[in-house]
């Protein structure tokens, strides 16, 4: 079997999606997620320009070696562009793997560790009161897991809250927005936050929180001890991580679970995170962490020390990336959530897909391969448009901040 040609789809039903087709002389084609949010060109232009060229005529059935071919063949490694270049390859050869084998691509994998993935929903508010009822809307949906995000009070703006639509996309501007932030508001109203969701849904549902690495690591320890008595599945994204030692002083004064990771690339930038026991969940993601190949590497790592996966799965990924990310969810032993913002009516015409959700949990499917398909015809009704994700600026003097 070879490569006969590749070419990269963009399109915009709701928010831009960069889709990899590859296509081979035996009739089997396969497709990837190399969508970066606000970048999206960026690794357009990597892949027609650079990768594309190197693709044709090599064999499709051998992932590992072009996975290297593309990582260390490039010099230039790592960082958000190229992973995410080398995550559309990636996940376009493993669904034409699995089609080939005319299998799911879980089976692919080893088979199913587990029965459904279990997926968490985004319950947003302009105020605790709203919060609260979204989070109540979502259990009555049947999720088991809920992200609570409210407004603060005496801010303008706050990521992922106060427009109370299952559909939320924070890239929501020609030109980057700027938002408003004082870490002093957030620590004070947060712990009411969560005193009020906890008393409304009981024990039983599992509550999550991103602070959006707008913290210091005392200011995420302050905060994680705070939310201590409401038991948190996670605190997600305290502080940035450039420093993964900083997650020492947080795991030095609580004991509420850590999950980092959406930003990440590859497996360097989880290393001593992961070695060190100083996260409990790592949010790494198909399409940004190199595809299938390395977030298996990522996920057997973690497995070592008890850490648990946690993919990121907001709409700034496309369905091709939850399907892929499902048929990993579904067969990786360490698994331990998954993230499910669910895409629009217009997103999900574009890219019809197996995967379904009954009861808080989802399947990837049966179909072979990871599932999901891309309308072309349709998906050129949707030209691309440029967004950018809002900046942070610290509200009593300005300075830019952590977004």
């Amino acid at each position: 079997m070879k490569i006969t040609s590749a070419k990269v789809i963009i399109c915009a039903p709701s928010r831009n999606f960069v889709t990899l087709k590859i296509e081979t002389d035996e009739g089997l084609t396969g497709i990837g997620d190399a969508t970066l949010n606000g970048r999206e060109l960026a690794v357009a232009s990597y892949l027609t320009d650079h990768v594309i060229p190197c693709l044709i005529g090599r064999d499709p059935q051998q992932i590992e070696d072009i996975w290297q071919y593309l990582y260390k063949g490039a010099y230039w490694r790592r960082g958000p562009v190229t992973m995410s270049a080398i995550a559309g390859v990636d996940t376009a050869l493993w669904d034409i793997k699995a089609k080939a084998a005319n299998m799911p691509l879980y089976q692919l994998l080893g088979g199913k560790s587990r029965t459904g993935v279990m997926v968490y929903g985004h319950a947003n508010g302009k105020d605790i009161t709203q919060t609260v009822e979204e989070v109540l809307r979502y259990k009555e949906m049947g999720y088991k897991a809920i992200r609570a995000q409210s407004g603060v009070p005496g801010l303008e703006k706050v990521y992922g809250v106060g427009r109370g639509t299952m559909f939320y996309e924070p890239a929501d501007a020609d030109l980057p927005s700027e938002h408003d932030w004082s870490t002093e508001k957030y620590l004070r109203h947060t712990p009411e936050l969560f005193e009020k969701v906890r008393a409304a849904v009981g024990p039983d549902i599992h509550l999550l929180h991103d602070a959006h690495h707008r913290l210091t690591p005392i200011e995420a320890a302050r905060l994680g001890k705070d939310l201590e008595p409401f038991r948190l599945f996670w605190l997600e994204d305290t502080t940035p991580a450039e420093n993964q030692e900083s997650f020492r002083l947080i795991r030095q004064h609580t004991t509420t679970p850590l999950a980092v990771g959406e930003i990440f690339n590859t497996i360097w930038d989880c290393k001593d995170l992961i070695q060190n026991q100083l996260i409990d969940y790592i949010r790494t993601t198909v399409v940004h962490a190199g595809g299938i190949t390395h977030l298996r590497r990522i996920a057997d790592l973690a497995a070592l020390y008890q850490v648990r996966t946690g993919s990121h799965g907001a709409t700034d990924l496309s369905p091709v990336c939850m399907g892929a990310a499902l048929n990993f969810d579904l067969w990786v032993p360490n698994f331990g959530i998954q993230e499910y913002m669910r895409h629009t009516d217009e997103t999900d015409a574009v890219f019809p897909h197996a995967y379904s959700f009954k009861d808080g949990y989802m399947h990837p499917g049966e179909a072979p391969g990871h599932g999901v398909t891309i309308d072309e015809a349709l998906a050129a009704k949707y030209p691309y448009k440029r967004a950018y994700l809002p900046v942070n600026r610290l509200q009593h003097d300005g300075t830019l901040t952590n977004w």
